[in-house]
């Protein structure tokens, strides 16, 4: 019974905490008539959460000058309640470090008081914050503080309709949306949207807005479009523009790009980022700035490099590694004081049981059992260290040994995909060669009659015609050479793939080197699959001239790139049948003082789900038996950390990839 009137308290104080507040043009003009401090404080708490979510700028303002009110007069509620609001303030610019920071300082109280309002407010914001910064293991922690006293009641009590669940079943799904759980996300949102809608329109759009969004996944487009547009139409009915209006803008566009309406798409992300700039979401302006490079990367690649740069310094100032490691070092700090407040509490309660027994017991047998004991417990913990040490050691020793195995067996495995590049070369190599070796045997049969008949023509007296005939041997000997150099030419090359790099960097054609490189990946695919057969192009710019790079190193990078591109075309025309022209193009271009590599293809692309990991060792989407997942791996070191250079893809899916190679002059 006591629990369930908790519960209630719980439920009713989150109502009045939400619904006792005017608009902010109401609470303003309270403000200029009132001169009492306690209540200036309470009106700017109620107009700082109100600004927050449309006007973050001015609630982080308010919030700081209500605070300094609040602690000259020691007003422990009020600096509680506008902690809470310029908490959800940071959080809507991005600075989720302070908000965390600001929300967290007040744990201790909020976790003693009687007001539950507040309590689930400084827990549901706590979990949005750190689910917005990736830690969602903290999110949940906090959701869970929400959740699992409901949950248990809302068992206890089915037929009850709790208003405020929707909101508290939306958090939960928001924190699985971000954390890519899908599932879990559908199953929670369900559950929000079996309860009544909540008195806060906000909250009943961004529940619309989040169950389009996972409509949206699951491919059911028609009824996310429909999601969307009743979350757009609540929210436009709220005076301000919330931040959830911007979220529901950059979710539609996102679906509309999808279905091919890109124009639309880009309209409704001009409006997300309007707002987001005038209102300083940062989050949402990264989101922005992001679909939008996407957008216009297929088709204008100066608004794409726009954009794409507004969005990286965005993320910089979003997710830089001071504020992750500021936040890291506040978790930490955090967690000490609480175990220290948890020691010292112990320690209290231990040192009250001992005075009392002080005070029955005769202190010399206490002492000695004590004495005692002390000396048991530490007798059998320093056995148990031993023992522990032993084992420490041994497992030390184990890990050092596994250590060197994984060492050797990865030198094995990266001279296994060289020579797989090798092996991919050969069938190429020996297609290229053929051609100067037949030239060769030609002119060799055609000499050798030649030959015959300036015999002839000298035993006849005709000098005249020998001579011609001499001039005619001259150049097909010529030819011969030139052919017969060809071919040492492909010969020294295939050598010096498969030769060890000496890592000296050498005045290298690139041209050259990926025009060669392009046909050679190409007959070797052909010699594998007489089937095969794609477009391959090549636009080389001739204002290059050579570079100073490590020949070996970067003909294994072009060999690897061009072959997975052969790869994604292939794969592609067998999925289509004949509909679809594969098509795989190397281009070269001097930018900016640099030499820029791509190889394009038309194929299937890469999903994103998997693109934050195609560079790591051992990563393929290949079947088993087919890559190694070192190609793309040593390719991207030998271009960053060889040569000072960058590999970067673009890819859309089901329309290709672009890989750029960048390398300094």
């Amino acid at each position: 019974m006591k629990r369930l009137a908790t519960i209630i308290i719980f439920l009713s104080e989150v109502m009045a905490a939400n619904t006792q507040g005017l608009d902010a043009d109401s609470l303003k003009n309270l403000l200029t008539k009132t001169d009492e401090n306690t209540t200036r404080i309470l009106l700017l708490s109620q107009l700082c959460n109100e600004l927050a979510r449309y006007d973050p700028d001015s609630a982080i303002r308010l919030a700081q000058d209500g605070l300094k009110l609040a602690k000259q007069i020691d007003y422990r509620k009020g600096e509680v309640s506008l902690a809470l609001s310029l908490g959800i303030a940071l959080s809507n610019v991005g600075d989720y470090f302070n908000s965390i920071k600001w929300l967290s300082s007040n744990l201790k109280y909020i976790d003693t008081t009687q007001d539950r309002g507040i309590t689930g407010r400084y827990y549901t914001e706590l979990s949005l914050a750190y689910s917005h910064q990736g830690d969602y293991g903290e999110a949940l922690k906090y959701s869970d503080k929400n959740i699992g006293p409901m949950e248990k009641w809302l068992e206890r009590l089915p037929s009850v309709s709790c208003t405020i669940c929707r909101g508290l079943f939306l958090t939960r799904a928001i924190i699985y949306w971000e954390k890519d759980q899908l599932d879990s996300a559908k199953r929670w949102i369900d559950k929000a949207f079996s309860y009544p809608p909540t008195p806060f329109p906000a909250i009943n759009a961004s529940a619309f807005d989040y169950a389009g969004r996972i409509q949206a996944k699951f491919k059911n487009r028609d009824s996310a479009l429909q999601l969307y547009r009743q979350s757009i139409l609540i929210f436009q009915e709220i005076k301000h523009p919330y931040k959830g209006l911007v979220n529901v803008y950059n979710s539609m566009a996102i679906l509309l790009d999808t279905i091919g309406r890109r124009d639309s798409a880009i309209v409704y992300l001009h409006k997300s980022l309007t707002i987001s700039q005038s209102k300083h979401f940062a989050r949402e302006v990264l989101e922005a700035n992001q679909l939008l490079a996407n957008i216009y990367e297929t088709y204008n690649t100066d608004s794409a490099y726009y954009y794409y740069k507004q969005a990286v310094s965005t993320r910089d100032i979003l997710y830089n590694q001071d504020k992750q490691r500021q936040l890291s070092n506040y978790k930490f700090n955090l967690e000490l004081d609480q175990q220290q407040a948890a020691n010292a509490e112990a320690q209290l309660r231990s040192r009250v049981k001992i005075y009392a027994l002080l005070g029955l017991m005769i202190v010399l047998v206490i002492l000695g059992g004590i004495l005692w004991r002390n000396h048991t417990r530490r007798k059998r913990a320093y056995i148990l260290l031993r023992k522990q040490k032993a084992e420490t050691d041994y497992q030390k020793e184990k890990a050092e040994q596994a250590l060197e195995e994984l060492k050797a067996t990865q030198a094995q495995l990266v001279q296994q995909e060289k020579m797989a590049s090798l092996g991919e070369l050969t069938a190429g190599i020996a297609h290229e060669i053929q051609n100067p070796l037949n030239f060769v045997n030609n002119f060799s049969e055609v000499s050798n009659e030649l030959i015959e008949e300036m015999k002839t023509e000298l035993a006849t007296g005709n000098g005249q015609s020998a001579a011609q005939i001499a001039e005619d041997i001259k150049q097909n000997l010529e030819k011969i050479l030139h052919h017969g150099k060809r071919a040492d030419a492909i010969v020294k090359g295939m050598l010096q793939h498969s030769r060890a790099s000496s890592g000296k960097k050498e005045s290298t054609d690139i041209n050259a080197l990926a025009d060669e490189y392009l046909r050679l990946a190409y007959h070797g695919f052909r010699a594998k699959d007489k089937s095969f057969n794609a477009k391959f192009e090549s636009d080389l710019d001739k204002s290059i001239g050579k570079v100073n790079v490590v020949p070996q190193d970067i003909g294994r990078v072009l060999l690897n790139l061009i072959n997975n591109a052969f790869y994604a075309v292939t794969e592609k025309r067998q999925q289509l049948d004949g509909s679809y022209e594969p098509c795989v193009l190397v281009s070269t271009k001097k930018v900016e003082g640099k030499v820029e590599v791509k190889v394009t293809d038309n194929g299937n692309g890469i999903p994103q789900k998997v693109m934050s990991k195609i560079f790591q060792p051992f990563f393929t989407t290949k079947p088993t038996g087919v890559g190694t997942g070192l190609g793309l791996s040593l390719s991207y070191d030998i271009i960053t950390k060889g040569h000072g250079g960058e590999l970067k893809v673009n890819t859309v899916e089901n329309s290709g990839s672009e890989f750029i190679i960048t390398l300094p002059c």
